[in-house]
């Protein structure tokens, strides 16, 4: 069986990432390039006996070297590996979307133009003569719908006769055009150059990025060429003014010739309608934005808690009677409870967390597949760029206050790594849900009235904590010179593609569900063997004991070991906290409080405390609790989203450093006011 590669290239949104998951399905692997913090996706399928790899390069607008996904993406392409490179373009906005082939021509490696979306392109009444590009370009065109696999035959049949086809742009056109509009300086430059350009770059290319004044361009350049050659083209460039803008002027004019040339519409003008003029007005697009988000969490728990629920359930049902059978057939206890309370109380988690994920990406991928998901990102893009992240970001911050762990999954829309992980390290300190339920009782129980202000100040402090965590993780995942602006279309709204969306949500569900298996299994266990005790009295467990041991330094952070223990929970799940404190101060079963997140007798546990716990202990444990890591299942979906271990731990350490500091300040605060 033969084997060939395929690298997906094309803009955001142009749907590299619908053809790479319909065309490889379950078989494709999500990490990081090497030495590179930029998401690698790549995977495989199989035609007519052949093995296909494909690789499903970064969303980049340009070719230029800006920042490390346009440099993972050239030098990937420099490297031979493709065997040929297909670049997908928007069919319903050509003008704007054919910019990446602009910038690919010159580029002597064999190519193929996708013209994806051509169902839109029909809707809006347009003709797009793919024989005539083909023939202008001289590179195979293949129109397609890429969330229709009904649709893949003519890119099938392109693949079975690559070997013949294959070929690469003529760059004829583009040369001529930057000949008329830059002027003798850009022969000049040229002529300084080897004829045969270098490598798979043609003298052609080489000179427009040299204009554009492209470090990697120019690195190369230099190393080949001798010291006065290269002193002449600097003297030659020198001359040139505002080269970005001329070249891209260039690639706008070819583009547009190309489109008038090939591409008929009807005359009837499309309109927008009212919804979209409000949905990206300064004035009512926020609102509009926040409202629909609201309402995308709201029908994503209506769809996942029943699941949840259902998966809870379910297990609950399972762990009674197999316990009962395995203490039967004289199974030791301490296995027994292992399996039937650690490993399948895992197992719920990771099957609820899943369920929440299903709910998330089938409500958010239905928006976005409607093509609403980039209004949001519009209206919002001007105050997110005071935190140096694009408009896309707004959704995470704004799905945490429900779930952290939606918000982390909805990074996803965001293209660069660097700014994916920079907003899931900012997005964890939103509140969740369950986070209420714990500031409600603590502070009302020790601050009555004053309950308010204390709420007030956690606000505060999450603002400044969002100023800190940017400044701290900034300098790595978001540096100043790799930061642009949101370039992007609007797309048209469209109907969604149920097939594709299901696909997609279902593939994303599996590998959520896959990854948290391993890991909340594995950290369940640890705290339950440090939790267990055969009496179920926490006295005789572990962590009691560690607990009672460590008190003179849980003390510095004005946390009483009870406290600090519920601080530590915290991290398994906010809502656990409650009955994780019910059993410290009543010696029952910590375990069982984590377990089944039961009711919890609130006035019994008020009067527990308030006969231990002093105010200003109360303030700590609330700032501790607060801006602690969110949960073990929303580690999970960081670590699934980043692909990074390293980062997942950096970030969740940093919150558990910070969380103990604020503690502390919290603390001392409290001795001066109380």
């Amino acid at each position: 069986m033969s084997e060939k590669t395929i690298a997906l290239l094309g803009q955001p949104n142009s749907g590299k990432s619908t053809l790479f998951n319909g065309l490889t399905g379950s078989r494709q692997h999500v990490g990081n390039w090497p030495g590179k913090t930029v998401e690698r996706k790549d995977g495989s399928f199989v035609h007519k006996d052949t093995t296909y790899k494909i690789i499903d390069l970064p969303g980049t607008y340009s070719l230029s070297a800006n920042s490390d996904e346009e440099v993972v993406t050239r030098n990937y392409i420099a490297s031979g590996q493709a065997d040929v490179v297909c670049i997908l373009a928007d069919a319903s906005q050509l003008n704007r979307s054919l910019f990446m082939l602009a910038d690919y021509t010159g580029i002597r490696v064999p190519v193929v133009l996708l013209l994806n979306m051509m169902d839109v392109a029909k809707s809006q009444g347009k003709q797009i003569d793919t024989n005539g590009i083909a023939k202008s370009l001289g590179i195979p065109v293949v129109p397609l719908v890429a969330a229709d696999k009904k649709q893949y035959g003519t890119f099938f049949r392109m693949l079975e006769s690559i070997d013949k086809n294959a070929s690469t742009l003529d760059e004829k056109r583009l040369a001529q055009i930057y000949q008329n509009t830059i002027g003798a300086a850009f022969d000049e430059i040229k002529a300084l150059l080897p004829a045969d350009g270098i490598g798979i770059y043609s003298s052609t290319w080489l000179t427009a990025k040299l204009i554009e004044q492209d470090k990697l361009a120019r690195s190369l350049v230099k190393e080949t060429v001798g010291a006065g050659t290269y002193t002449a083209i600097e003297k030659k460039l020198s001359d040139v003014k505002d080269g970005n803008l001329l070249t891209g002027d260039c690639k706008f004019q070819w583009i547009d010739k190309l489109v008038n040339e090939n591409v008929t519409s009807k005359k009837n003008k499309l309109l927008r309608g009212r919804f979209d003029k409000a949905a990206t007005s300064k004035r009512w697009g926020k609102p509009i934005a926040i409202g629909m988000i609201v309402l995308g969490l709201i029908c994503s728990m209506v769809i996942g808690f029943p699941l949840m629920g259902l998966f809870s359930g379910l297990i609950s049902a399972i762990s009674v009677p197999l316990a009962n059978w395995l203490l039967d057939i004289g199974a030791a206890p301490f296995l027994v409870s292992l399996l039937c309370n650690a490993i399948l109380t895992a197992v719920s988690f990771a099957l609820q967390m899943a369920s929440y994920v299903f709910g998330i990406s089938l409500v958010f991928g239905l928006m976005e597949d409607v093509g609403y998901m980039a209004r949001i990102s519009y209206v919002f893009d001007d105050t997110m760029t005071k935190l140096g992240l694009q408009g896309k970001a707004i959704m995470p911050f704004l799905v945490s206050f429900g779930c952290n762990i939606g918000g982390i999954t909805g990074t996803r829309v965001i293209d660069s790594w660097g700014q994916r992980v920079m907003t899931i390290a900012l997005s964890w300190v939103v509140p969740c849900a369950s986070t209420w339920g714990v500031v409600g009782l603590v502070s009302g129980t020790f601050f009555g009235n004053g309950a308010v202000v204390v709420v007030l100040a956690l606000f505060a402090v999450a603002f400044l904590h969002i100023f800190i965590t940017y400044k701290v993780f900034g300098r790595s995942l978001n540096k100043v010179e790799g930061r642009t602006g949101l370039i992007m279309e609007l797309p048209p709204y469209h109907k969604p593609h149920w097939k594709s969306l299901f696909g997609s949500v279902f593939s994303k569900m599996g590998n959520v569900l896959s990854r948290a298996l391993r890991i909340i299994i594995c950290i369940s266990v640890i705290f339950w063997l440090l939790s267990y005790s055969a009496d179920g009295n926490v006295a005789n467990s572990i962590i009691y004991k560690v607990g009672t041991f460590i008190e003179p330094v849980t003390n510095l952070f004005g946390l009483p070991w009870q406290l600090f223990i519920a601080f530590v929970a915290s991290a398994m799940g906010k809502e656990a906290s409650l009955g994780v404190m019910a059993s410290l101060f009543n010696t029952g079963s910590i375990w069982a409080a984590i377990e089944q997140s039961a009711t919890v007798d609130t006035a019994a546990l008020s009067t527990s405390m308030l006969s231990v716990i002093s105010r200003p202990e109360a303030l700590a444990f609330l700032f501790a609790f607060f801006f602690n890591m969110p949960c073990l299942m929303a580690l999970t979906a960081t670590t699934q989203e980043t692909h990074s271990m390293k980062w997942t731990v950096r970030i969740a350490l940093y919150y558990v450093l910070t969380a103990l500091i604020m503690a502390t300040i919290a603390y001392h605060v409290g001795l001066v006011i109380f």
